[in-house]
């Protein structure tokens, strides 16, 4: 009877289905099918990662909320039945504190949450509608047509992100490098880790300098934080690789694969290049991460306790994936989930995830998209590809999804 209730599968000869899962070539903005078929299907399922072995797959938006907010399921990667999203060398070492359970997770996170809050985000609007006034004016006196991506969706989040840390933005192109590497799952483990020591070792001279020379940013606060022995200088650098990764390249994909969407859905361009209205424009970067949702690795968990979801036990030591793209597609929470629809009242997504480790920079990440959406296409009002869609070069390889280029014209 245990048997029946931990394993939904028909027998041992049932195919257990690799994740991730391919998409669809036709549907580029659609989770995999085999992704949809398994939540009309039930609760969970099993799915088998690299490392060849089985994980639970949850794919409704209740349970990945229920699951989320369970105090019974593990974070920490160095858990037993953790699934893990790539191997890794070091036994977790390097994990930043996204990988901790509390009270740890919180100790830290509260280190860097100040910067992130509501209010200090709203204060920069003035200066990142400025950085994207400026990448506009640059677009439209320079060559046409250009890759939006290069030209406007990475720096923007770019310049923001090393304004905030307290990083030289003249060394974008090394850390933009290294960021590929590191969300790539192509990329080796050897070079994945070493990536992760170049950023490391480049944060950790940059720690070097603020110390002697200490700046109103969120990086000589870290440093500060190390003086004062709250936090150890390898600890200060980890955490400084988390936030200049994910302070790029989520919001950059977001910027670019947003603006392809819209693309593809005229009469929804349309709703945001006639527009001034700042609610409307809210309203629609919440239906963008909804519809889009471009962390695609899944929130994963190793299981502490046994628990039950849907009627199903799942056992200590096993590991849970919670992919944010499915639960956002739920029909019981999202009328017509696969259309996209700005005017839809979209902010219970969970494309930041849920609970404690939901995303720290949802408030910047948001506000930097609000003011994007809420310019480009007015700037450009003719703004349209000039490529095939079929042509573009799709990151179907990593835990981060976007487009690797997006020539547009005007």
């Amino acid at each position: 009877m245990a048997d029946i209730l931990t394993d939904p599968r028909p027998g041992p000869a049932a195919q257990v289905p690799d994740f991730p899962m391919p998409r669809a070539a036709r549907c580029p903005f659609d989770p995999p099918p085999a992704l949809t078929a398994a939540q009309e299907e039930g609760p969970l399922t099993k799915v088998r990662l690299w490392d060849g072995k089985d994980y639970w797959l949850l794919t409704r938006y209740a349970d990945q909320r229920a699951v989320l907010l369970d105090p019974r399921l593990s974070a920490d990667l160095t858990r037993p039945g953790y699934p893990l999203q790539m191997p890794v060398t070091d036994g977790g070492n390097t994990a930043s504190f996204i990988m901790m359970d509390d009270p740890e997770h919180a100790r830290l996170r509260r280190m860097v949450t100040a910067p992130f809050a509501i209010k200090r985000v709203d204060a920069m609007r003035p200066a990142v509608q400025k950085i994207v006034d400026d990448l506009i004016d640059e677009m439209l006196a320079g060559p046409n047509p250009v890759d939006l991506v290069e030209a406007f969706a990475l720096p923007v989040p770019s310049l923001v992100i090393c304004a905030l840390l307290g990083v030289p933005y003249d060394d974008h192109d090394f850390f933009q490098e290294n960021s590929r590497l590191l969300i790539s799952r192509d990329t080796t483990v050897e070079d994945r880790t070493a990536a992760h020591g170049r950023l490391a070792e480049y944060l950790d001279r940059l720690m070097g300098e603020k110390m002697q020379h200490p700046a109103d940013d969120l990086f000589s606060g870290l440093v500060a934080r190390v003086q004062a022995g709250e936090l150890t200088r390898l600890g200060a650098a980890q955490m400084g690789v988390l936030l200049l990764l994910a302070g790029h390249e989520t919001t950059a994909n977001m910027i670019a694969l947003g603006t392809l969407a819209l693309l593809e859905h005229p009469e929804q361009f349309a709703l945001l290049r006639d527009t001034d209205d700042p609610r409307a424009v809210a309203a629609a970067v919440e239906e963008l991460l909804r519809y889009l949702s471009i962390v695609h690795s899944g929130r994963r968990r190793a299981v502490l306790e046994d628990i039950e979801v849907g009627g199903q036990v799942i056992r200590a030591g096993e590991g849970v994936i919670m992919p944010n793209d499915i639960a956002n597609r739920d029909p019981e929470v999202f009328a017509d989930p696969d259309r996209l629809d700005l005017t839809r009242d979209a902010r219970r997504h969970v494309a930041f995830g849920f609970g404690v480790h939901q995303c720290l920079g949802q408030p910047l990440a948001r506000m930097e998209l609000q003011v994007v959406y809420g310019t480009l296409y007015r700037r450009i009002p003719t703004l349209r590809l000039a490529a095939d869609i079929d042509d573009l070069p799709f990151k179907h390889n990593g835990g981060v999804y976007g487009v690797h280029e997006l020539p547009v014209t005007w």
